[in-house]
């Protein structure tokens, strides 16, 4: 089984001034030692447009996702579309959220998503257990 990591949960534990630092390095670490760390190209795309906008290190943010991400998971059609029934019942989730939430809904391998956003706690009738960080 695998935790799939939101893109908060990853500049999180990247950047030690983020708020969310202190809890996204323990998940992280005690996580990873478990299951496998799993990311939406989402996330990817996410973290790395930081990186290259003078966000964060670009370097680490690829050493990161290259050696302890297990996979990066794509999104197609059935992620495409489990992300517009998210969206649509609850208009508050933005849509690279949804299809984020979806990426952990629809991948069988995937048990936990973990997020600091905490609207994703609120979202029905997901398969997968919702971790959020504080």
């Amino acid at each position: 089984m695998a935790v799939i990591l939101d893109s908060d949960a990853v500049i999180g534990f990247l950047d030690a001034d983020d708020a969310l630092h202190p809890s996204a390095d323990s998940a992280v670490r005690a996580l990873i030692r478990e299951q496998p760390l799993v990311v939406s190209a989402v996330t990817y795309a996410e973290v790395l447009t930081g990186a290259r906008l003078g966000h964060h290190d670009e370097v680490r943010v690829k050493g990161f996702l290259g050696s302890l991400v297990s996979a990066v998971l794509p999104v197609d059609v059935a992620i495409a579309d489990r992300a517009a029934d998210l969206r649509a019942s609850s208009r508050a989730l933005r849509m690279p959220d949804a299809l984020i939430l979806a990426t952990a809904d629809v991948t069988p391998e995937v048990e936990l998503i973990v997020t600091g956003d905490a609207g994703a706690e609120r979202v029905p009738a997901l398969r997968c257990q919702v971790q959020r960080l504080t």
